[in-house]
């Protein structure tokens, strides 16, 4: 009878295990919901950033060209000007004065050339009749021309005092925005120590950006755009193709274009100066500025960018946790390239089609199954920085 019992005891407690693995599988709960974003191939442009200094189109500095005391401002500093206002008189009682006395010099000389010719005239007709002698002639003729020659110079000194006083009254030399003055009403103007510079008008309907290249970027820059030159420069879409970050971080509206090149590298820092101008029909840029130069670098063909917040990083290594068709979740290891916005490139490790699991990535593990749940990422692309 015990064999009977032992065996009839396993039979029920096989029974009873069945049941409990069948309760227990009814009661297992589904794989959970996991967002995930699908790769896509895709051209990706790639910039490189540089930090410039904004310059008017031209900057020209206002000097007093004659020395004495500044009298008169005739301007609001800070607002634009026109070409041909008058900004600042100077002392001129000086520069009339010998005005005055050049042109006493003109008259004086005017007189002596009246007399000179008066005599020629005189003394012509009468060398002519032998009443005189040549010597006399020739004496009436240096006379004549001499007083000439006296009455030009005499003539042109004049007009060099009204140049200098001409000089007392300053004016703009461009249409543009003028700066803060640096002198003050009754100071002596144009010589040191005195401020030589009294202001800058700056003309600002187009920027200026200056900035600099690495000599190595500037090679990999001239090997890129190389096959692309026409006659030693690039071609238009290729020039027109800068962007500007303020320093607010904002992307300036307007394109720019390089529009110099300087002739050499610097050897101290060697780096090379390139010039860029963008148009300012706001009048948002000022000169003094510094901003950021974004240029397109290269584009990537059929490039894979993977969101920022879907990687992770583990003593250099970067991965991702890629859900396969069988809802199974795989690491993958993969290799970066550059930042683009709130993407990575990536070099190796996926490719269009895979399913990143975008949130909730301390939910999953290797091997684990999921309901992947495409979310949709496109509504709110990444900015580029």
């Amino acid at each position: 009878m015990r064999p009977k019992t032992l065996t009839l005891l396993l039979c029920l407690l096989l029974t009873v295990s069945a049941c409990q693995n069948k309760e227990e599988a009814a009661q297992a709960p589904p794989p959970p919901d996991i967002p995930v974003v699908v790769l896509q191939a895709q051209d990706v442009p790639l910039f490189i950033e540089f930090v410039g200094q904004v310059y008017g189109l031209k900057d020209i500095a206002i000097r007093a060209r004659v020395e004495g005391f500044l009298e008169g401002i005739h301007f609001e500093e800070g607002s634009r000007v026109e070409e041909g206002k008058l900004l600042y008189t100077l002392e001129s009682q000086p520069f009339e004065e010998a005005v005055a006395n050049r042109m006493s010099q003109v008259a004086e000389a005017q007189t002596m050339l009246a007399k000179a010719s008066s005599d020629l005239g005189r003394i012509k007709p009468l060398a002519e009749l032998k009443a005189v002698s040549q010597s006399d002639l020739d004496g009436a003729v240096a006379q004549f021309e001499a007083a000439q020659a006296a009455l030009e110079a005499a003539q042109a000194n004049l007009r060099a005092a009204k140049i200098q006083l001409g000089y007392t009254k300053i004016q703009s030399p461009i249409n543009g925005i003028i700066g803060k003055t640096q002198a003050k009403v009754g100071d002596f103007v144009g010589r040191e120590p005195n401020p030589v510079i009294l202001n800058t008008v700056s003309q600002t309907d187009t920027i200026l950006v200056e900035f600099f290249l690495t000599e190595n970027q500037y090679l990999e820059a001239a090997r890129r755009y190389l096959d692309e030159a026409v006659g030693g420069r690039l071609p238009e879409e290729k020039r027109a193709s800068l962007e500007l970050i303020l320093a607010d971080g904002t992307l300036y509206p307007e394109k720019g274009k390089v529009d110099f090149i300087d002739r050499e590298v610097d050897p101290t820092t060697g780096a090379i100066l390139l010039q860029a101008s963008f148009p300012n029909p706001s009048g948002l840029l000022r000169p003094g500025q510094f901003a950021k130069v974004k240029i397109l670098a290269e584009t990537v063909r059929d490039g894979i960018l993977v969101p920022q917040r879907c990687v992770t990083e583990l003593q250099g290594l970067y991965s991702v946790f890629v859900v396969g068709q069988d809802n199974t979740v795989k690491e993958h290891q993969i290799t970066l390239g550059p930042a683009v916005g709130s993407a990575y490139l990536v070099k190796e490790g996926l490719a269009a089609g895979d399913q990143v699991v975008y949130e909730g990535l301390q939910m999953v593990r290797e091997g684990a199954v999921v309901n992947p749940v495409v979310k949709d990422i496109s509504a709110n692309p990444p900015e580029e920085k």
